[in-house]
């Protein structure tokens, strides 16, 4: 057959348009398009994996940042506390010295001495770690001992100058006796121990 008469054959022939579309380039392209689906498939889940892991690693971070402010919060409060604790233990450790020296003094008829410096500087450092409510009683309860010194030692009775009896000392030491009941009792309140109070003072 001549070139032509093949040229004419082909052209002719039914099944020749179908051959072409379906020749492996066509299959190739199937194959293109499904690496294509499935590289994108990989790409989607490679996000999806990125981002859970970033949201657990932000979430863990975020965990510990609140647990550490709270821990923190916690040891603040219990520091505070404890120099609270510290501060009212001092300012009632000499009134309770200086109290007893003063009875003992006027029984004994005697002259007497304290460091009255340290009472001043327990005042203000209780007074810097008390809350409002505890700081207004400290200082009520330190007017009253300013009285009462008064009425004790600053006057014209004093132990070795016209001593009080043993019921006049006590006379004289009610108004602070009462003041330390009260601060007594707001100081339990502000750590939460007790809601009722107590009714009767405690040393001096």
């Amino acid at each position: 057959m001549s070139a032509k008469n093949a040229g004419r054959a082909l052209a002719y022939d039914p099944n020749f348009l179908h051959r072409r579309s379906v020749s492996p380039r066509t299959d190739d392209q199937y194959v293109r398009l499904a690496e294509g689906w499935d590289s994108g498939a990989s790409g989607g889940l490679m996000l999806d994996t990125l981002v859970t892991t970033a949201a657990g690693a932000l979430s863990a971070t975020a965990g510990v940042l609140v647990g550490g402010i709270v821990t923190r919060r916690a040891q603040d409060r219990q520091w505070t506390r404890d120099q609270q604790l510290a501060a009212y233990q001092e300012l009632f450790s000499h009134y309770a010295k200086f109290t007893m020296e003063l009875r003992r003094a006027h029984g004994d008829r005697r002259g007497w001495d304290y460091d009255w410096g340290e009472w001043s500087a327990a005042l203000i450092r209780v007074t810097l770690v008390a809350p409002t409510e505890v700081a207004t009683e400290i200082d009520n309860f330190g007017r009253a001992i300013n009285s009462f010194l008064n009425q004790v030692e600053r006057g014209e009775r004093t132990p070795l100058h016209d001593p009080l009896s043993p019921e006049e000392f006590e006379q004289a030491r009610q108004a602070p006796a009462e003041a330390q009941v009260k601060l007594i009792n707001v100081i339990r309140r502000s750590l939460g121990n007790d809601r009722k109070g107590l009714p009767f003072g405690i040393g001096g």
